[in-house]
């Protein structure tokens, strides 16, 4: 049996919110499979989460769906390809309410104490993200 074919995406995912989701549901909601690439960056203050931790964030967020695959890669400089690959390369743009989320704004509003971010992170990883962000610098 030909294993199907699965959309890529590459991402640092600090932290995971709906908006990667919402991403993410524009291949599945399509039946296609996806690989959630976590590209293998060293922490800062910008991306303070280790690329295992988000690793394990996506697998709680989709655990029991087939659908998805999630590994770490190395950091990438780019992406590059030549003509006739044999896959496409799309673009989606997320609606407002989607577009307007930030992994900055997410860790502002923990670090403030605010719960504003709360609606922008699936339930499922909320104390997980907490914890999480709590233990960096």
């Amino acid at each position: 049996m030909k294993k199907k074919a699965k959309g890529l995406f590459i991402g640092r995912f600090q932290p995971c919110s709906v908006a990667h989701m919402w991403l993410f549901e524009q291949k599945l909601n399509k039946g296609v499979p996806i690989l959630i690439a976590i590209r293998d960056i060293e922490p800062d203050e910008k991306n303070p989460l280790e690329p295992e931790d988000v690793k394990k964030l996506w697998e709680k967020i989709y655990e029991g769906n087939e659908n998805v695959s999630v590994m770490i890669i190395p950091d990438i400089e780019s992406v590059n390809y030549g003509r006739g690959v044999g896959y496409e390369i799309n673009e989606h743009v997320p609606p407002d309410d989607v577009c307007n989320i930030s992994a900055t704004q997410i860790r502002e509003h923990i670090k403030n104490g605010s719960d504003e971010w709360k609606t922008m992170v699936d339930e499922k990883i909320h104390d997980d993200i907490v914890s999480l962000l709590k233990n960096t610098k």
